[in-house]
């Protein structure tokens, strides 16, 4: 199979005025083939966002949600250290979770007092009633969703090793081999 997608690769042609590009992206890069990887000729490690960018991360998943006032991205952000854009949506989506949640308890609540009083089961409520998220679905949704990725791992310092050698950030110094007598 990979004998076949190189072959392949290398017969890529264009029109003069087309070209083809070719993205790729990987968490294991160090198990890319040697051949792979002269074929790639820009290696760019994208590291975990820092603060801003998780802010910025953080509005573009929450822009259609209705959020209360208290509600601080920055904050959230500034909490979120070491979490990846998908850890973020695991802990929006988390979070969002609560206030549903709440309205599904409240009228199981409710039902179970409408059938002990034998009345009438109420109406259910509808997604207009639930509640705007807020700071406090966010933090209780921290306790919940950690970062996935730890920048201390083995896996995180593989990555590190090997955008010194192969990467666009790194070094690309090859050391001679010399033997010593």
């Amino acid at each position: 199979m990979k004998n076949e997608f190189m072959i392949n690769w290398d017969g890529l042609r264009t029109k003069d005025r087309e070209r083809v590009l070719v993205l790729a992206a990987t968490n294991r890069p160090f198990d890319l083939d040697e051949a792979v990887i002269r074929r790639l000729p820009r290696r760019l490690m994208v590291n975990l966002p820092d603060a801003a960018n998780r802010a910025k991360i953080l509005s573009v998943i929450l822009a259609k949600e209705e959020m209360a006032q208290d509600v601080d991205l920055e904050a959230i952000a500034n909490m979120t250290d070491g979490y990846s854009g998908s850890d973020l949506k695991n802990l929006c989506v988390t979070a969002a979770h609560l206030p549903i949640r709440e309205i599904l308890e409240k009228e199981k609540k409710e039902k179970s007092v409408a059938e002990a009083e034998k009345r009438p089961v109420p109406q259910l409520y509808s997604s207009t009633d639930i509640r705007p998220l807020n700071m406090s679905d966010f933090k209780a949704a921290h306790e919940q969703v950690c970062a996935s990725v730890s920048s201390d791992s083995s896996n995180m310092n593989e990555l590190q090793q090997w955008n010194e050698l192969y990467g666009e950030g790194g070094s690309r110094k090859k050391t001679s081999l010399s033997y010593f007598m």
